[in-house]
């Protein structure tokens, strides 16, 4: 090998090592403040008087351990994936959106309003559940590109904005569903006209789990590829890294700003359409189920990486699961599963202050030689 070869391969290993030692502590910290948020909530079971051993092997078997559980896990995994989607996007271009609830209520009641007229005139329903799903990702994409516009163009801090507009889609969706368009026969728990079973969208061949689960992870290779490998990504990423920047390179940043966040809300809407094409069949208060937050948990633990999300998506979709077979195993509360979402994004936020600080991850320093 060539002088010259061997100086041009240096810096190239050099990069190389770099990025290996990156996505060795991308992946390090999350698991650690994983398994301390296992101690700490094994703490909290001891004071309770309940064993951590047989609770996190109830999360197993609830989870993981039979065909069912796993099929009920990815069940339950399809709206974590698309809302934990709709934080990782904007994310990716330096904004803090925690909104994915109100769009995921909106585009529900957004597809269930439309599918009314739809339903009652027998429009078919290979015509009537795309315009369902049209409905919901442009409600979604419009309330989140909201935020984006406000933060742009009226310095609106996005993460407030997108929390009190969450709370607007909820109003609006409570205020037509326990008026204009309740459904009489819907005595105890306000809801808008069934759709009927000819309109749902029924489950993946073979399996219990519905489509919204295949367009997750679909969405998501869709969108590492959009925010990875195309000059619209690439703009984004600068633009988060630096606006001013980018805007000083000619980047359009006020038209990235509002995209990421149009694209974050139609996911989010997505995800609202198929609770009510494939769970609910109607809107209702069971739309405002916390999916929209609990994403946020998602997202923060896959580094905002899209592909990512479906993996841990998968994970908290497991610990939901698993929510009932505890409760009747322990004599613990259902939402105990929440205590412990709640510890594992506290520490998670936690432990963002641990990258670059472990010596292990770090380059080692290499002197010049002549």
């Amino acid at each position: 090998m060539t002088i010259e070869a061997v100086a041009v391969s240096k810096p190239s290993a050099g990069i190389v090592n770099v990025k290996t030692l990156k996505i060795a502590e991308a992946f390090a910290i999350p698991i650690l403040a994983l398994i301390a948020s296992g101690v700490i909530f094994s703490i909290f079971l001891f004071v309770l008087g309940k064993s951590p051993v047989q609770f996190f092997s109830l999360i197993w078997k609830g989870g993981f351990g039979s065909g069912f559980s796993i099929q009920q896990s990815l069940q339950r995994s399809a709206p974590l994936i698309l809302t934990g989607l709709a934080f990782a996007v904007p994310a990716q271009i330096g904004l803090t959106i925690i909104g994915a609830e109100g769009a995921l209520v909106l585009g529900g009641f957004a597809a269930a309003a439309i599918a009314i007229p739809l339903v009652t005139v027998a429009i078919p329903p290979f015509l009537t559940l795309p315009l369902m799903a049209l409905a919901a990702i442009i409600a979604g994409g419009f309330w989140i590109g909201l935020t984006g516009w406000l933060k742009h163009y009226r310095g609106v801090n996005e993460t407030i904005a997108s929390l009190l507009l969450s709370y607007i889609a909820i109003a609006i969706m409570n205020f037509f569903v326990e008026g204009a368009l309740r459904d009489p026969a819907s005595a105890n728990k306000p809801s808008t006209m069934p759709i009927g079973d000819s309109y749902m969208i029924g489950t993946m061949p073979g399996t219990n789990v519905q489509w919204g689960f295949a367009a997750g992870i679909a969405l998501a290779i869709l969108l590492q590829i959009l925010m990875t490998r195309t000059t619209f990504g690439f703009a984004a990423r600068m633009t988060g890294g630096n606006a001013r920047a980018a805007q000083a390179q000619g980047l359009p940043v006020g038209f990235l700003v509002v995209a990421c966040c149009a694209i974050a809300g139609a996911c989010a809407g997505l995800a609202g359409f198929f609770e009510v094409a494939a769970i609910h069949g109607q809107a209702n208060a069971s739309l405002v189920a916390g999916y929209g937050f609990t994403g946020i948990l998602v997202a923060f633990l896959a580094r905002q990486n899209p592909v990512a999300v479906i993996p841990v998506a998968i994970l908290f979709g497991a610990i939901d699961a698993a929510g009932g077979l505890i409760q009747r195993r322990m004599g613990m509360p259902d939402a105990t599963v929440l205590v412990l979402q709640g510890i594992i994004f506290v520490v998670l936020l936690t432990s963002d202050t641990l990258y670059g600080r472990f010596a292990i991850f770090q380059p080692k320093a290499t002197g010049d030689r002549t």
